[in-house]
């Protein structure tokens, strides 16, 4: 029998804190055995931009078949055309973002979307403290590690974990933006 999903478990069987790197990747968000599936998993697999004849050599099928497929998932918003011809196409990694945070919303209530949210802020506002700057990207790694006599690896490390940090903030913000129908989400009208 499998476990029940993290929403429908008690307070005491829940984990503490949602293991960010165990949230679904894009391929599972499509599972199955369709044609359909195989160009979602073409499409979601796409670092650079690719053409039809890309993305059905990725999906193991036509170029017909891929045309259609791209033609729809630029509709639904899973890629965007970035050119016309050859039309080339990227995913769109606002809609992988989008499906994490209803993720998160579906698996943890308000209360704890709120508590992992103020735990990342802090790690975000130490980091900041620590470098003395607003953004990982205005610190020059090899540069700071001289002036602090860390390592690089040590400075790469902290600045990743910044990045890290901030890219969970922003998840859990969009995830708390998503209604979820829970107590905490009502809001009086006073």
């Amino acid at each position: 029998m499998e476990e029940p999903r993290p929403g429908l478990k008690a307070d005491s069987e829940r984990e503490r804190a949602p293991d960010f790197d165990a949230l679904p990747s894009p391929e599972e968000f499509v599972r199955g055995e369709r044609t359909r599936d195989d160009f979602f998993d073409a499409v979601l697999s796409l670092d650079t931009p690719g053409t039809a004849k890309d993305v059905a050599e990725l999906a193991g099928h036509g170029v017909d078949a891929a045309r259609e497929y791209l033609d729809w998932f630029e509709r639904m918003g899973i890629v965007t055309q970035i050119t016309e011809s050859p039309a080339t196409y990227e995913r769109n990694q606002e809609y992988l973002n989008w499906r994490r945070a209803q993720k998160l919303r579906e698996d943890y209530d308000t209360a704890e979307l709120l508590e992992f949210l103020k735990t990342e802020s802090e790690r975000v506002d130490a980091l900041q403290t620590e470098f003395g700057v607003e953004s990982p990207e205005q610190i020059v790694i090899s540069r700071y590690a001289a002036s602090s006599d860390q390592s690089i690896e040590k400075v790469w490390e902290r600045l990743a974990a910044w990045k890290t940090a901030r890219r969970r903030v922003s998840l859990l913000e969009r995830a708390l933006s998503i209604e979820s129908g829970d107590g905490a989400d009502l809001q009086s009208v006073a």
